[in-house]
């Protein structure tokens, strides 16, 4: 009975995604004695882990938009850093009236977020009419403004750093009034929240899995896989305008160089260590979720471990492909042989006996 208990949750699909952050998370107890304190200073809640939902948040939101892109068209996105730095530049611009900085507002805030969010469905769809209307590979027609989105903000923002220094502007990047938990991590659940029930309540996650397995045979009972694929990427746009805000808020500033930078790579290892295929097909929206999550824990270890910032992208590196490999279907063949072999070991015994 503990045998089958044992077997039956090592082969849930949350195991593993589990085990890694879990992993992650313990190695602290040895390096970092204080890792897992949490304290109250000027009333919010302030610790390592507290750091690690906090900065997170816009990974989390880039990983949502980036699993239905993987499981629509087994192709990723690249250009999600680079939309997050055009939605925060034409936020910015309009709330400062096109001025390097501003104490006040030159429009509503509200204009301004609208604008980032509109500015990056207008991306995602864009990147979404080349992958399903015009069937470029989604590396080649993401690529497109993976290499111009960085140019295009600065142009937007006269290729200068655009300082909004209003404080209620930085309040999505931090803590909001008698509020202890950081508001990234509010809008990214509230994020995660309403993309599952979209999915749950609707048959878009089953139509975005019918197609991510087979296009063509979806076509065939009906199913419009170019407007899926293309509502994938639309929403993956709308995701990266959200993460832009975020961090534009974070520095309350629009800087084009930086907001984003590499956050695509990350966002694809998130779906990846969260046990989903890049190939498409079935997802799991939580394993990106808890992914998001490995990667962010792994990068604030590091950092209390006192590893330089240089050397951190090749200690990460190495664990990312420990954990990926942990994961893969030749680990999973071999583990499922070892386990065949230590049970025919067993059986011949017990018939020895």
């Amino acid at each position: 009975m503990k045998d089958f208990n044992i077997k039956k949750l090592t082969s849930q699909r949350l195991f593993l995604p589990v085990f890694c952050l879990v992993l992650v998370l313990l190695v602290n107890i040895m390096t970092t004695p204080d890792f897992f304190s949490i304290s109250i200073r000027d009333g919010v809640l302030y610790g390592y882990i507290i750091d690690i939902i906090n900065r997170a948040s816009e990974l989390v939101i880039l990983a949502i938009g980036m699993t239905l892109v993987v499981s629509a068209s087994a192709g990723t996105d690249i250009s999600v850093g680079a939309i997050m730095a055009v939605s925060a530049a034409v936020c910015c611009n309009i709330l400062t009236g096109g001025e390097r900085a501003a104490t006040e507002y030159a429009s509503p805030l509200i204009l301004g977020f609208l604008a980032a969010l509109v500015i990056g469905v207008l991306i995602g769809s864009f990147n979404g009419f080349l992958v399903a209307k015009l069937k470029i590979q989604p590396m080649v027609a993401t690529l497109i403004m993976f290499t111009a989105g960085r140019g295009i903000a600065q142009l937007i923002t006269d290729g200068q750093i655009t300082y909004v220094r209003v404080e209620s502007y930085k309040i999505l990047g931090s803590f909001l009034p008698h509020v202890p938990v950081p508001t990234p991590f509010i809008v990214a659940m509230l994020m995660v929240l309403l993309t599952a029930l979209l999915l749950k309540k609707t048959a878009l996650g089953l139509y975005i899995q019918s197609v991510g397995i087979n296009s063509k045979a979806s076509r065939l009972v009906g199913i419009k896989s170019t407007m899926i694929v293309f509502l994938a990427y639309a929403f993956c746009g709308i995701c990266s305008g959200m993460a832009g805000l975020i961090a534009s808020s974070r520095i309350y500033s629009a800087d084009a160089n930086n907001i984003g930078l590499n956050m695509e790579l990350d966002a694809i290892l998130a779906v990846a260590i969260g046990g989903n295929s890049l190939g498409g097909g079935k997802f799991s929206l939580a394993g990106s979720v808890i992914g998001a999550y490995t990667i962010q824990a792994l990068t604030t270890t590091l950092y209390a471990m006192h590893v330089s910032s240089d050397q951190v992208p090749v200690y990460k590196a190495i664990v990312v492909v420990i954990i990926v490999a942990l994961q893969s279907p030749g680990f999973a063949k071999w583990r499922k042989s070892i386990a065949q072999k230590k049970a025919a070991q067993m059986n011949a015994g017990k018939e020895a006996a």
